[in-house]
């Protein structure tokens, strides 16, 4: 396994660098194959920009998505609570949970989403709740680098630490008058360092569980420098195997999203061909100013089914795209 420096303290929050875009963050997901429903919660400390990014994106039975995007002021990096957000740790590298009460906006139509300033002037507005409450069913894998020529997950102008373990998730969910509850599994991340969704020309992170003793974390990244790099593990009963080789093929959709996912691993010890079938995407965007420019990168998060040896699970799909003149500079890759 790579080597990398993490301890149980790794869990608590790290003191901010003089990186303007210096940021603290947490993530946790969980779904449901059954139903074929879930969704993602996020909160990303920018302490040196005095605010935080507090994301909620429920994927319901139906097909609608429920969802928020905020910015709350933050006037330190001492913990995870803002915006009606708030993140624990039970047990460190173990046991963690997430919760968020607060104005959810729900859509009939995901497509609302890739307008932002439609988004938030036409979206319905209801009360809603989250609770997500995750155990670690495989090690945690990650850290911060040994040396200084250690190459980051996603590369050091988007996170200097970073770690992650798949998880058995207990989630309530409210939506309105409506609520369910979900018993299965999941996944989390905590990453800290300077970041600019921006930073990332163009990747593909593959997430899923195949229950509680198969499950994935895949992710190919392309630099500006063309240069690909292919990280990930496969987690076999209750111990990760480290990826050696992996190879994606996309199929998109006329609005240039992925839909179908065909993807080929290695790992010293097997060889892996899965296929994942997006069922719902939330078509996001992150966008900032630098001068004159705008820099514009799409963010597509996809609840994804997938097969695996006669296996059946569920996870999501992220597929992150700097903008060239509108257009994604990965696709049809």
């Amino acid at each position: 396994m790579s080597h990398y420096k993490l301890t149980a303290e790794d869990e608590k929050t790290h003191k901010p660098t003089d990186s303007i875009n210096f940021n603290e963050s947490v993530y946790v997901n969980g779904f449901e194959p059954e139903r074929r429903f879930g969704g993602w919660m996020r909160m990303g400390n920018r302490i040196n920009e005095g605010h935080a990014e507090a994301q909620v994106c429920l994927y319901l039975p139906d097909g609608r998505i429920a969802c928020q995007f905020q910015r709350p002021d933050i006037s330190h990096n001492d913990g995870f609570a803002a915006g009606g957000m708030h993140y624990e740790v039970h047990e460190p590298l173990k046991k963690v949970s997430m919760h968020f009460e607060g104005e959810l906006m729900v859509l009939d139509d995901p497509n609302l989403l890739r307008d932002p300033k439609k988004l938030f002037a036409q979206a319905e507005r209801v009360p809603g709740k989250a609770s997500f409450e995750l155990t670690g069913v495989s090690p945690v894998h990650g850290g911060e680098p040994l040396t200084g020529s250690q190459e980051t997950m996603y590369g050091r102008d988007f996170s200097f630490g970073h770690f992650f373990q798949h998880t058995r998730t207990i989630a309530h969910l409210e939506v309105g008058g409506e609520q369910w509850d979900l018993d299965s599994f999941g996944w989390r991340d905590h990453s800290w360092g300077p970041r600019y969704w921006t930073n990332i020309y163009f990747y593909r992170l593959l997430i899923a569980n195949f229950g509680p003793d198969r499950a994935m974390m895949l992710l190919k990244i392309t630099g500006r420098d063309g240069v690909t790099r292919r990280h990930g593990v496969l987690q076999i009963d209750d111990q990760y195997e480290e990826i050696t080789d992996m190879d994606i093929i996309t199929e998109w959709t006329a609005e240039k999203d992925p839909k179908t996912i065909h993807l080929g691993v290695r790992t010293a010890q097997r060889n892996a061909l899965m296929e994942g079938r997006v069922i719902q995407l939330a078509p996001l965007s992150n966008r900032r100013k630098v001068g004159d420019e705008v820099l514009k990168s799409r963010i597509a998060e996809g609840l994804t089914e997938w097969t695996w040896d006669g296996l059946e699970g569920i996870g999501v799909t992220e597929y992150i795209e700097f903008l060239e003149n509108g257009e994604p500079v990965g696709y049809p890759l």
